[in-house]
């Protein structure tokens, strides 16, 4: 006799735990499916996140971050710090102490919510039922009410590139490098090319981020990624853009990448080499041919506004669906279909999903950017201002970068946040609150900021918006 519940989720990641948990919130019979394993050898939940993405990276992040300031950046404060020094082991080893910690909070989670955790592979048969393949093999059928669908995502990989341990790795190896490479080489220059270049960079290591398209971060609003891609240039991080890489050879404890760019076929040896040119939705296995739910040649699943599938009462949620793979984006569409299957009529604004970068400085945005706008045939006005004028960026000696601000030129309404700078991540978040509520630039100015504080940036580039900035010289209008 199988098992009987409202909800199962299959995955345990940032989208699939945080459904499970407000789902039995909610008062719904609830169960997860999770087979990761972590370094320890045990099913581990958190999904990429948590385990191999978002905080193992920040830890790492960190700690460089903290190295480089005190080999570089003490001596202005008037602090000494001779012959400071890296332990690498040390350093991953205090990273997977943090995941362990935060994987294992989620286990503690469930009990306390009641969700019933299955370890091992789920595969949504026709019906509605799921077929639990346990750690030991061993198969079990649950039947289910509702099924959220949370597989994640993995590394892509390319044929130019084929990973060799320890030396070709993927965005999840390079979180365990041993020591600094001297010679380090990206591929891809997205979000987590850049984070995982910045903290060998951070080092010591001398990292080339190798580029197929013609433009830094095209994503991101133009002004932004160009006062970004400068900031990481002076930073020893040597950007390629326009290359693309055609081969690559590993000789001993080496790789050397064949590319081309405008002059033509390249070569360039390194140490180490990180493919990181972006994820794919993991569908392996994960829908019986007779479940009736539908996905595309890239194995996307289709759903609607309401992450809803072709099949009633089953759900996709995350990476195997349309639209950024962020982390929280993932966490708010399990919000959102758990609330809907309870009954509640939730929905989620994915206009107003902020996006970071975890460089530093950090590089952020919520809305829309100045070139699509434009495109969009919108007058737009636009308000800026530098964190070299902030004092308190000064007193901290961070002051690179700028907060950009652009409202509708008729009704003043805010359309969109940029920042690159300290804090960024912080600090647009702010105004992906103030977007919510429909806030104008005009609005945001007449917002009492506490003083001094980095937020005032966004405050003074939502003045300069209407001419009115305090602490820079505002454009004079034509």
């Amino acid at each position: 006799m199988s098992d009987k519940f409202d909800v199962v989720v299959i995955g345990a990641g940032p989208g699939g735990y945080v459904a499970a948990i407000r789902a039995a919130q909610l008062g719904l019979k609830t169960a997860c499916i999770e087979q990761y394993k972590g370094k320890e050898g045990k099913v581990s939940l958190g999904g990429t996140c948590l385990n191999v993405g978002c905080i193992p990276s920040k830890a790492l992040l960190d700690s460089s971050y903290k190295f480089h300031e005190a080999h570089e950046g003490f001596k202005v404060h008037g602090i000494d710090a001779k012959d400071v020094t890296i332990d690498v082991p040390a350093m991953i080893g205090r990273k997977d102490q943090i995941v362990k910690n935060l994987t294992g909070g989620i286990a503690t989670l469930f009990k306390a919510n009641g969700v019933t955790l299955f370890e091992g592979h789920g595969k949504l048969l026709a019906n509605k039922q799921v077929e639990v393949t346990g750690m030991d093999g061993q198969t079990q059928i649950v039947e289910a009410q509702n099924v959220i669908l949370a597989s994640g995502s993995r590394p892509i990989e390319i044929p130019p590139a084929p990973l060799v341990e320890g030396i070709v790795v993927d965005s999840t190896g390079a979180l365990d490098f041993t020591s600094v490479p001297k010679r380090l080489g990206v591929i891809g220059a997205g979000v987590i090319g850049l984070e995982l270049g910045s903290v060998w960079a951070r080092l010591g290591a001398e990292v080339t981020v190798l580029e197929a398209l013609d433009k830094f971060l095209p994503a991101a609003d133009e002004q932004i990624a160009k006062e970004g891609l400068k900031i990481l240039t002076k930073q020893g991080l040597n950007v390629r853009l326009g290359t693309r890489v055609t081969g690559s050879e590993v000789n001993g404890n080496e790789v050397t990448v064949t590319f081309t760019d405008a002059n033509g076929e390249q070569k360039q040896t390194f140490d180490k080499l990180i493919v990181a040119v972006g994820r794919r939705p993991v569908t392996t296995d994960l829908l019986a041919a007779d479940c009736g739910v539908e996905s595309d040649e890239r194995g996307y699943i289709y759903v609607d506004d309401y992450c809803a599938t072709s099949v009633p009462g089953v759900y996709a949620i995350g990476d195997v669906v349309r639209g950024l793979m962020l982390a929280h984006k993932a966490s708010e569409e399990g919000v959102m279909v758990a609330e809907r299957i309870a009954g509640h009529k939730a929905q989620m604004n994915y206009d107003l999903i902020p996006s970071v970068i975890y460089t530093h400085p950090e590089m952020a945005w919520v809305g829309k950017t100045e070139q699509t706008l434009k495109a969009e045939g919108v007058e737009i006005k636009i308000g800026t201002f530098p964190f070299a004028a902030s004092g308190r960026a000064m007193a901290a000696n961070d002051t690179a970068g700028l907060v950009k601000v652009i409202a509708d030129a008729k009704t003043d309404r805010v359309l969109g946040v940029h920042i690159v700078g300290p804090s960024a991540a912080d600090i647009v978040q702010q105004g992906a609150i103030a977007m919510e509520f429909g806030t104008s630039a005009e609005d945001l100015g007449m917002m009492v900021f506490s003083h001094p504080t980095l937020s005032e940036a966004l405050h003074e580039a939502a003045l300069a918006v209407n001419g009115h900035a305090i602490h820079i010289a505002n454009r004079k209008k034509r």
